[in-house]
């Protein structure tokens, strides 16, 4: 999947979980709760969301990897990329 398929999906689980927040408004490199009204329930939303709609597991360790659509992308492209390569057949 290409990286700016992985981020227009973040956006929209964002502004899904968060409708007060412009899409066009955001910056991949700062963190979301320095931008905008983006509290720990949100940021929990924000994972399970990511979880369930890119199929991947995300540890709870891994949370501050998500403080950010650019590192929120990294993140989900290293994921993706990882259990592609574990997949039977690769």
């Amino acid at each position: 999947m290409e990286p700016q398929e992985i981020s227009s999906r973040l956006l929209a689980l964002l502004t899904a979980i968060a409708p007060d927040i412009d899409a066009a408004a955001v910056d991949p490199n700062r963190d979301l709760r320095d931008q905008f009204d983006f509290d720990s329930m949100d940021a929990l939303h924000f994972a399970t969301a990511i979880s369930k709609e890119f199929g991947i597991d995300i540890d709870e360790r891994d949370a501050a990897q998500l403080s950010a659509i650019g590192k929120a992308g990294q993140y989900v492209a290293a994921k993706l990329a990882s259990r592609a390569l574990s997949a039977p057949g690769t």
